[in-house]
């Protein structure tokens, strides 16, 4: 695949935009389906959980979590507008229920105050991070004391196959997450790593495993 191409992908991926940011919102739904329901799974959300999801895309999962349990807040934040826009629109009932609202912001500047939130979590962004301490400076900041943190990714050897993640994808091992998030203030609760069902991409199948670090603010 030309490179150009390769790196307008990765471009789409860190922050959908323009004419093809709603497909691009889809094909992450297909293709993630199996991480954001396994995370989802994983948050175990309880009544009256205040839950906060960085990077939502267009919110297409946001159903799955409010369907666990009664009175659960929602709220998702993603630094692309075409994708709020998105969420908005697919979540409208939520949103009149009071259930879900979404935001434009960037994972390092939250527009919340300290503490909002007894759960957070994020599938496929730390990659983009540019700065991963401060990121996770401000979901310390928001997390309530003893606040659960879940991080979802594909490991580093998964996210490798990929020709598109050599351009701008900072990539992950289960040992570089828990170290990560251990020297900036949360304490490491369990690991949970999964097999998915094999991708064909180009003509190519890829194997694909998901990893969850499930951390606590210390």
């Amino acid at each position: 695949m030309h490179e150009e191409t390769l790196k307008e992908m990765a471009r789409q991926l860190r922050q959908p935009h323009g004419e093809h940011a709603a497909e691009v919102g889809e094909r992450m739904n297909k293709g993630n389906q199996e991480i954001n329901l396994l995370t989802i799974q994983t948050l175990d959300a309880q009544a009256n959980d205040v839950i906060l999801e960085i990077g939502m895309g267009n919110g297409f999962f946001v159903k799955d979590i409010l369907s666990l349990a009664p009175a659960i807040h929602y709220i998702g934040c993603d630094f692309s507008e075409p994708m709020v826009e998105a969420a908005i629109l697919l979540n409208k009932e939520f949103i009149n229920n009071s259930q879900a609202k979404f935001f434009v912001a960037s994972a390092d500047a939250l527009p919340f105050e300290s503490p909002t939130f007894n759960k957070v979590f994020t599938v496929n962004t730390i990659y983009f991070w540019d700065n991963p301490a401060s990121v996770l400076h401000e979901l310390k900041r928001v997390l309530k004391p003893q606040g659960q943190l879940l991080i979802a990714i594909r490991p580093k050897e998964i996210m490798e196959q990929y020709a598109f993640t050599q351009y701008g994808f900072t990539m992950y091992t289960k040992e570089d997450l828990s170290l990560l998030l251990e020297e900036n203030g949360f304490k490491i609760i369990q690991a949970i790593e999964a097999q998915e069902p094999d991708q064909e991409i180009n003509g190519e199948t890829i194997k694909v495993g998901s990893l969850i670090i499930c951390a606590e603010k210390a």
